[in-house]
């Protein structure tokens, strides 16, 4: 029976191994703080006017998109962070037992439109 020298075998293993290209990572450009707010600002009342509810005001300044539906009055607050991250929260305020789970649907829709 034939056997290959270890030396052989080591020398094809090296040479197998030469052939092998690793590529940097291609740099993403990051959004600036500007474009993720204005980004999560569009996606917060696209999110509000996908449930029904009328906006009634918006003021970018103090980060408050505010609108109703059925009654139940909506808040939206957009708010960069100190880390540069922006968070988006949603309160509503109506009578009792009105529009149940708005606030999640709200939320779920402003997710979606970011794309989580």
């Amino acid at each position: 029976m034939f056997r290959l020298p270890k030396a052989f075998l080591l020398a094809i293993g090296l040479l197998a191994l030469g052939g092998c290209v690793a590529y940097a990572p291609v740099p993403t450009a990051q959004p600036s703080p500007q474009q993720r707010y204005d980004q999560s600002w569009a996606a917060a009342a696209a999110a509000m006017t996908d449930q029904g509810v009328t906006i009634t005001a918006q003021d970018r300044g103090a980060g408050a998109i505010r609108g109703q539906r059925a009654g139940v009055d909506v808040t939206a607050l957009v708010q960069t962070q100190p880390d540069g991250n922006v968070q988006v929260s949603f309160e509503t305020a109506g009578p009792p037992g009105a529009e149940p789970g708005l606030a999640k649907r709200l939320r779920e829709g402003y997710l979606r439109r970011m794309g989580h």
